[in-house]
């Protein structure tokens, strides 16, 4: 009876006792991880090269009315400059009359910057998918909590970039347009434009203020790792503004207007980054 009971307990402890965990089971090798990153980043080429072929397919309404467009008079951006500076009597912002000549000095340039652009088209239009699988590979390293929140920094990232690209592209670029394309050293030269110049300008400053609308994401990052403290944004503000200042000198043409336009929307998010940050300390209990 005794060696009965004496089972019986040995058996209930047994159970409560957590089974040692299987050498390899839950962790990943170098290799391991080297072949999820493989999966990951040949889906996320497959969507880029999908989305570039049809970018390719459509070429006259990417060329005509996308990448083009802002030269002209009629775009929009332009057109309300052009009521802007009616109104305060100045006009530097109106281009009715500015015109941009596009010329290729290359036997293959037309071609070669077709497949550019149609490449750089099916990076834009795929990066919440690449957004989504980059989140994917690191999510394995996460906490439950944090991979509850997938969707929606999926979601922040996303739209931070395609937020950032849309204000460029129609506000920026028909500004950097209207600097650069207008400027004269002389009446003698005349502006022809190189088409590789123009194209390059066009995605660089696109590109560019994209991936710095991406501030506050990095930030709340940093917060969460403890890399970076709220005190720290807040006494740092100063300096974060001559920082932008001189990434808006760079990124936009030299002029006061397009350098403000750029800063405070750069400004803007630094403080969202400081309320993300905030949130991100609130949840760790700091």
């Amino acid at each position: 009876m005794a060696e009965t009971v004496s089972s019986k307990k040995n058996k209930g402890r047994k159970k409560d006792i957590p089974k040692p965990p299987i050498k390899g089971e839950g962790e990943m090798s170098f290799w391991d991880h080297l072949r999820e990153l493989r999966g990951h980043l040949v889906r996320s080429l497959t969507a880029i090269v999908l989305l570039s072929i049809i970018a390719f397919i459509n070429k006259d309404f990417i060329f005509n009315h996308i990448v083009l467009a802002p030269k002209e008079s009629d775009f929009i951006t332009n057109q309300l400059l052009c009521k802007l500076g009616m109104l305060i009597n100045m006009d530097y912002f109106c281009v009715s009359d500015f015109s941009l000549n596009i010329i290729n000095i290359s036997m293959a340039g037309q071609f070669m910057t077709h497949m550019y652009i149609s490449f750089m088209a099916g990076i834009i239009l795929s990066a919440p998918y690449i957004i989504y699988q980059f989140w994917k590979f690191i999510e394995p390293a996460l906490y439950d909590h944090e991979k509850k929140n997938t969707g929606s920094t999926v979601l922040v990232c996303s739209a931070l970039f395609l937020i950032g690209i849309t204000f460029s592209y129609f506000l920026i670029v028909p500004l950097a347009l209207n600097f650069f394309g207008s400027y004269h050293v002389s009446s003698e030269v005349v502006n022809q434009i190189a088409l590789n110049s123009y194209i390059s300008m066009v995605v660089t400053v696109t590109i560019s203020i994209g991936i710095v609308f991406e501030l506050p994401v990095v930030i709340y990052f940093l917060t969460k790792a403890g890399l970076v403290s709220i005190e720290f944004l807040k006494k740092n503000r100063k300096y974060m503004l001559v920082i932008v200042l001189i990434l808006s000198a760079l990124i936009t043409p030299p002029d006061v207007f397009s350098q403000i336009m750029v800063t405070l929307p750069l400004m803007v998010l630094y403080e969202l980054s400081i309320m993300m940050a905030k949130r991100a300390a609130k949840k760790q209990g700091l």
